[in-house]
């Protein structure tokens, strides 16, 4: 009896942690009804734990630079009086710590990080891993500690998305919150790197989201806003870059200026294409392991720096000069190939770190280059190249990142001078207009391209993500013989109609399909082709097929590729059983729904738990919502189970819980999965075409 007793305790602690965890549950989803305090609130903690990241990540980019210089800011003249060996080996050894971890450990930690925040808002609904925010921030602050040539921005950011993800999860929100919380992350992040709330809010729609809506953009501020209070209270209230007075001296210096927003985008397209290449030339070379090739890019960023030491790092410091006019225009003209250079061996070869900061280096220094040319010819009548230097960060970034409007106000918050807005908004818009002429993409989304990711479509094709060939999939029994002769496939096709017509085997393995523009042309020939031709001969053997287990997004693709109304579904890429068929038009019409489900869900959410019952709801003509009570046959079954959508044609918005019990008890909204189980008393609602609402069991 003792060991009975000695486990009463545990069994105790046990309960009080389940009712505790039933009480917050209880709580939470009471919170998530009240829309607006519950994303402030999540918006608020968002921006504190980024804006705590963002100062801790600082912190730690100077103790690296402790770590591999000796001292914790790294500046030129500092580097200038070290030993040559270790100018070159330094950032070498720093790529040999950080290419483990980029490529064997954490693989979203490579690059610059915010085209894997885009990808994961795309096509994950902005599910992040917790881990890429610890790997990214060590990695990046090795990569730039030890003089690497990127910037914070881009980790920062990252660390901030993968932040706002975590959170979301927590909360167990709707995707369409996790992408808005994602969104927060990034704009805390980037503000609190710049201390320029409203560019990072601008940043994280532009870019971020790629769409603008009330509702996400105030999470968005209030996440930026703190972000920036915690950076200000610990790294100081002062502007990132050390800015002269600005004046724009005459209007004859538009011209100029104009001149200036050329260079900007040629420079963008320069940019985005050698980093590019780098990449590929490393991806290529197969002469060692993936891991070594940051050192291989750190050696050459060390042969460089040697000779020119500015390259090393995020480039803070030696910006601030170009500003104020220190640099010769000779030295800046060397700067704008060897920074280039830098960046792309950093980059290139698998460094982590962003992209942003060395965005800003090269567009000061080529800014400064045209503003000692100005000053040059047009004496007194022109402004210092510090105002041409300043207006070329703006100018280079909006064509890099195709995100003019994040530009402008960054540049702006910098200043805080209104004088500026006229040539940096010109500058700006003609620096975008060349870049986008050369590169439809930006530096961000050519990455995605060039992983199969296109994002002007991907986020339709997300919408199919949960779905398979097999949701869809229709029977097909008639089939025909390969030794059919073709004037029986004539009179069948004449009889049946359809646009398609399968040829298979007794054991109806798929040989291949006829297509009805086929059959006419025969048709006209008929006596003299009737004779002699069989099904086989008349056949298409190369033709896309699915299977059960296909994701639909993919069956979508091949559909727009082959620009066929329907596909064949075989059982194996092997074997070709022929099992059935999916068509275009049902796919289109799941498309549909889903899309429609998302943008009501959120709404439905918020209404659903202040009635005990609700009625018929008509979403569109032909279309409803309706609640729906599972049969006991159905209790303890997944969704996957039962498959409600392709046995009766309708699909789940939410499941009503009930918490508690009698009058007392709360409806809560719940958005199932696949894998929700039923339980009694559940109440789902349902949608779907008002004949197909009808057939549905009932209790």
């Amino acid at each position: 009896m003792q060991p009975v007793a000695s486990t009463q305790p545990l069994n105790r602690v046990r309960r009080l942690a389940l009712w505790w965890r039933r009480i917050g549950a209880d709580w939470l989803e009471r919170a998530k009804m009240r829309e607006q305090a519950f994303m402030i609130a999540v918006a608020i903690v968002i921006g504190v734990l980024c804006g705590f990241g963002g100062v801790g990540f600082r912190y730690l980019v100077e103790l690296m630079h402790l770590v591999f210089w000796g001292d914790w800011h790294a500046t030129p003249s500092y580097l200038a009086g070290l030993p040559v060996w270790r100018l070159i080996l330094i950032p070498a050894l720093g790529g040999l710590i950080v290419g483990p971890i980029v490529y064997i450990l954490v693989r979203e930690a490579r690059g610059h990080g915010v085209p894997e925040v885009m990808a994961a808002v795309a096509t994950q609904d902005g599910v992040i891993r917790g881990r890429v925010a610890l790997a990214k921030s060590f990695a990046s602050a090795v990569t730039i500690g030890s003089g690497g040539s990127a910037g914070p921005e881009g980790p920062i950011i990252q660390i901030g998305s993968a932040i706002g993800s975590k959170v979301g999860q927590v909360f167990q929100v709707s995707r369409k919150r996790l992408r808005t919380f994602v969104a927060c992350g990034a704009a805390a992040g980037l503000a609190a790197t710049f201390n320029a709330p409203i560019a990072g809010s601008l940043f994280a729609v532009e870019v971020i989201l790629g769409q603008f809506g009330v509702a996400q953009f105030g999470p968005i501020v209030i996440s930026a806003v703190i972000a920036t209070v915690i950076s200000r209270h610990y790294l100081g209230g002062e502007a990132v870059f050390s800015v002269p007075p600005y004046e724009l001296v005459s209007a004859m210096e538009l011209g100029p200026y104009l001149i200036l927003g050329v260079v900007c985008g040629l420079m963008s397209v320069v940019l985005i294409r050698v980093l590019y290449r780098t990449e590929d030339a490393f991806e290529h070379f197969n002469r060692c392991p993936n891991w070594m090739k940051p050192m291989i890019g750190g050696l050459m960023l060390g042969l460089m720096g040697w000779m020119i030491p500015h390259v090393y790092g995020d480039g803070e410091f030696v910006i601030n000069m170009i500003l104020n006019d220190q640099l010769t225009w000779w030295l800046l003209l060397a700067l704008v190939f060897a920074k280039l250079a830098a960046t792309a061996f950093t980059l290139g070869s698998g460094g982590s770190g962003g992209v942003f900061a060395p965005s800003l280096f090269l567009g000061a220094a080529a800014g400064g280059v045209v503003g000692f040319l100005v000053v040059t010819v047009m004496g007194d009548s022109a402004g210092a190249p510090g105002g041409y230097a300043l207006v070329g960060m703006g100018g280079l970034v909006a064509g890099t990142i195709h995100a003019p409007i994040t530009a402008i106000i960054m540049i702006f918050e910098i200043t805080d001078s209104y004088q500026i807005i006229l040539p940096l908004m010109l500058v700006c818009i003609i620096s975008i207009l060349i870049s986008t002429r050369f590169n439809r993409e930006s530096i961000y989304t050519l990455k995605l391209l060039r992983q199969g990711i296109d994002l002007f479509r991907g986020q339709s094709l997300d919408v199919l993500k949960p779905f398979h060939v097999r949701d869809v999939v229709r029977d097909q029994k008639d089939v025909i013989d390969p030794n059919t002769a073709i004037h029986e496939v004539i009179d069948r096709a004449v009889e049946g109609g359809g646009t398609q017509f399968y040829v298979a085997s007794d054991d109806r393995r798929l040989h291949g399909v006829i297509l009805l523009g086929e059959l006419s042309r025969v048709m006209t020939r008929r006596e003299g082709l009737e004779q002699v031709l069989l099904a086989e001969d008349l056949a298409h053997h190369e033709f896309p097929v699915c299977v059960p287990e296909e994701p639909l997004n993919r069956a979508l693709l091949k559909f727009e590729e082959s620009g066929l109304s329907e596909l064949p579904v075989v059982d194996d890429m092997n074997r070709r059983v022929l099992v059935g068929v999916v068509r275009y038009t049902e796919v289109v019409a799941l498309y549909n729904q889903e899309l429609m489900k998302r943008d009501t869900a959120d709404g439905v959410a918020t209404r659903v738990g202040l009635s005990d019952r609700m009625d018929k709801v008509k979403i569109v003509e032909g279309i409803s919502m309706i609640e729906w009570e599972p049969p006991p046959t159905m209790w303890g079954r997944t969704l996957a189970d039962i498959r409600l959508p392709s046995k009766y044609n309708v699909r789940v918005m939410l499941v009503k819980k009930r918490r508690g019990t009698g009058r007392a008890g709360e409806i809560v909204p719940v958005s199932p999965g696949h894998d929700y189980r039923i339980e009694e008393g559940d109440t789902f609602i349902l949608y779907g075409p008002d004949s197909a609402l009808e057939n549905v069991p009932q209790v």
